[in-house]
């Protein structure tokens, strides 16, 4: 008897033990793995901080120690008397760091925003770790299975197959095979307007960026690159990192520029390459990467985020997220991607290829979260893609946000350096809406990321009743930028010097109307009228002018009612008029 009493003793003592082992500051999951480990195997953490240290103040009264004057002055333009520094800006303490050191821990990452590292803990080590003031609580860093949202087909044919040819006349630039894909969402209208995206800083989170020798590369401008996976700055292929084939061409989609190839909408951008994981087929994502890489985005003045590789399934089944956990609040990459949209960084991702399921969300992180651009996938029909992911978040909001071509979509080819294919996956329709985006914070320089949001879902073509398979719908990159005033400072910043563009009198007009604008020096003038959907009506003048001021003409007799956008060149650069004929 007193033998077979003991063994329930023993056995409620050991959970028991366990059980106030790992509750105090470890969270359930990690306690769970490390119970399952010997005592010398390692599990990777997150160590988050009670606080940012004692040195917090010389932060504030100095803000360039810790983000760059770009990120200031994107931060300010909508901020108002807000500050423009929190504490999630100022750096993790390097004092708690140092202690971690002499512990033998060894930091892998660090998350300003979240206030903790990603470190290497034994079973051994966690009793020691638990019991330091300053650690606040401890949980794994997710390590997700790979899930690249695209469906290759080739990388070395050029395919054409998917990107229609109707209505090529009407616009000035050669989009090659890459027409429908910019067409179906209007950037085209904003191209023929003079608008490339310039001025813009848009960072690419993708898994490296092989050839970036590649043509279609030529014009970029690329501010910046770093690998968060090796913290170097080297993004392309290297030994036992599988391939950066995805990023190439994801970047190539959204600012490629190759007349008669291929043209990327946001073409005029500037660009910073974040690489936030090894491609190779063993090795398991993992969360710290893809957060680091989003901060260093911010520091760096990054304007908009795009981001194609989506998150759901850990490497480890028994660690897996649900479609439950899609809620815009569990999984961290989700609340990193929120953050950055609160910190003025328009963030674009894709909605995710698991298809339809008739009774839940296929939605992968971050795609869940309330602030950021989550995009589904539409062929060149503007038919929903099998592949492409559906809502509502767990939580009952409406995703993806909206939709754009990502089934046969034109790319560069990884391997070819004049070549082209094909793409689908939600990993494409994501960098083409970005670049849309892009387009519009060049021209609306003071919105906000949930201003562009608004702007681009209420003129998309499901906006009246939106639903779980296509959001709001196929976005419109001419209305959205239609739809959001132009301020004096918009106007401001977009007059070139040395010519000057009067507003044309009078305005609503019927017949006729008078242009007058003033060269400081000679030039070519050109003068095109383009209707309300972008596209080029007749060419009003092209001439020689001399010094001083000058006027044009525009009889529109011939023209129906409504609104007109007049677009005039010289050798100082374009101005854009918006006309009204009211007949």
């Amino acid at each position: 008897m007193k033998k077979l009493l003991l063994l329930p003793i023993l056995l409620f003592i050991l959970v028991s033990f366990q059980g106030n082992f790992y509750t105090s500051k470890v969270s359930k999951d990690a306690a769970r793995v490390m119970g399952s480990i010997s005592e010398q195997d390692s599990v990777l953490c997150w160590v988050f901080f009670k606080d940012k240290g004692p040195e917090s103040e010389r932060y504030f009264s100095n803000p360039l120690l810790v983000v760059t004057e770009k990120s200031l002055e994107r931060r300010a333009k909508y901020y108002g008397d807000a500050p423009l520094l929190d504490e999630s800006d100022l750096p993790v303490y390097h004092g708690y760091i140092d202690e971690l050191a002499q512990m033998g821990l060894f930091v892998r990452g660090k998350s300003k925003w979240l206030n903790g590292v990603s470190v290497y803990v034994s079973k051994k080590e966690l009793p020691l770790l638990e019991n330091q003031a300053f650690v606040n609580s401890i949980d794994l860093v997710a390590r997700y299975s790979k899930k690249f949202q695209s469906q290759d087909k080739s990388y070395f044919y050029d395919d054409s197959r998917g990107n229609k040819k109707d209505k090529r006349e009407l616009f000035e630039l050669d989009y090659g095979n890459s027409f429908t894909q910019n067409s179906q969402i209007n950037v085209t209208a904003l191209h023929n307007l003079g608008i490339t995206g310039s001025g813009v800083v848009i960072c690419v989170l993708d898994a490296g960026f092989n050839l970036l020798e590649h043509e279609v590369f030529n014009q970029m401008i690329i501010l910046n690159k770093w690998d968060f996976v090796n913290g170097d700055g080297g993004v392309g292929d290297s030994l036992d990192m599988g391939s950066g084939d995805h990023g190439t061409k994801v970047l190539s989609a959204i600012g490629g520029y190759k007349p008669g190839k291929l043209i990327g909408p946001a073409y005029g951008a500037s660009y910073l390459l974040a690489k936030t994981e090894n491609t190779d087929s063993e090795t398991p994502v993992e969360e710290d990467n893809w957060i680091a890489a989003i901060e260093w985005a911010d520091s760096l003045g990054a304007d908009v985020a795009t981001s194609s590789l989506g998150y759901l399934e850990y490497d480890d089944p028994s660690q897996s997220y649900t479609w439950e956990d899609m809620d815009g609040n569990t999984a961290r990459i989700t609340r990193a991607a929120d953050l950055a949209v609160g910190k003025g960084i328009a963030v674009f991702v894709s909605a995710g290829n698991e298809g339809l399921e008739l009774t839940h969300n296929t939605l992968g992180a971050p795609a869940d979260g309330d602030s950021v651009i989550s995009v589904g996938a539409v062929d060149a029909d503007g038919e929903r893609a099998y592949f492409s992911s559906v809502g509502p978040t767990a939580d009952g909001r409406i995703k993806p946000d909206i939709m754009a071509m990502g089934q046969s979509t034109r790319v560069a080819s990884s391997v070819n350096p004049i070549g082209y294919t094909t793409s689908s996956g939600t990993s494409f329709s994501c960098p083409i809406a970005a670049g849309a985006g892009a387009l519009i914070l060049s021209q609306r320089k003071n919105i906000s990321p949930v201003e562009l949001a608004n702007a681009l879902r209420s003129t998309a073509d499901n906006s009246v009743i939106p639903n779980r398979e296509y959001g709001w719908g196929i976005l419109n990159a001419f209305d959205a930028l239609q739809s959001i005033p132009a301020t004096d400072i918009d106007e401001a910043s977009s007059a070139p010097a040395g010519f000057t563009l009067f507003n044309n009198y009078p305005n609503p007009f019927n017949p006729s109307t008078r242009i007058d604008f003033e060269l400081s020096e000679n030039s070519e003038i050109q003068a095109d009228l383009y209707n309300s959907a972008g596209e080029k009506v007749i060419q009003v003048v092209k001439a020689n002018y001399s010094v001083g001021k000058h006027s044009i003409q525009l009889d529109a007799s011939e023209f129906n009612s409504g609104v007109y956008f007049l677009k005039i060149s010289s050798s100082k650069g374009t101005k854009v008029l918006k006309l009204v004929l009211a007949k």
